[in-house]
């Protein structure tokens, strides 16, 4: 269980941080749209197509990185007050009850979704310029087999935590800056005691 929740963690970290490049993207992207709209009054046909399917993508694609992090938002009012085990139970009952279902309803509705979509080669009916949107449906997939890899690395978490009684979590590989700053400061008053 300890080297699937590795190899998942990893996969999605690859994902996740691969796909977080749109953003540079993106910005780049509408800082050129900008430019040739309001300085040279030409806007593009295709930029806010382009920049929502970039979005889009950055948003799926990261999903399940997000969820080998434990960045989804949740209701820890009550359930950080729970034993390690209850919280373990709790969400494996969760995850069999509404996140597989659900992440498998996405797969396939998106398989049949993005499928009509390649048949025809769909372009968005929003962009004069016609742009092809049939290769971002297919994201929907991708989305959700990543999803369900990361799924099945988080209950196989559930029952190490379980047994264990503490949570495995995922190797640290980004931090918050008020995370960081309050790290820095607290190892900076330590050195000077």
């Amino acid at each position: 269980m300890i080297r699937y929740i590795e190899f998942a963690d990893k996969l999605s970290g690859y994902f996740g941080k691969a796909f977080a490049w749109l953003i540079i993207m993106m910005t780049f992207g509408m800082s050129f749209e900008v430019f040739m709209r309001y300085f040279l009054n030409k806007p593009t046909p295709w930029a806010l197509d382009v920049s929502f399917i970039m979005y889009g993508t950055l948003f799926m694609m990261g999903g399940a990185y997000t969820l080998s992090r434990g960045g989804h938002v949740r209701g820890d009012f009550i359930y950080r007050l729970w034993k390690v085990q209850t919280q373990a139970k709790v969400d494996l009952v969760l995850y069999i009850l509404f996140f597989f279902p659900g992440v498998l309803a996405l797969i396939f509705a998106g398989w049949k979704y993005a499928a009509r979509s390649w048949s025809y080669a769909e372009v968005s009916i929003n962009s004069p310029a016609g742009v092809p949107i049939y290769q971002f449906k297919t994201i929907i997939v991708a989305a959700g087999i990543l999803l369900l890899f990361q799924g099945v690395a988080q209950v196989f978490r559930c029952i190490l935590a379980i047994r264990e009684g503490y949570w495995r979590r995922a190797a640290e590989d980004v931090m918050e800056t008020e995370d960081l700053l309050i790290k820095q400061a607290a190892e900076k008053a330590a050195q000077g005691q």
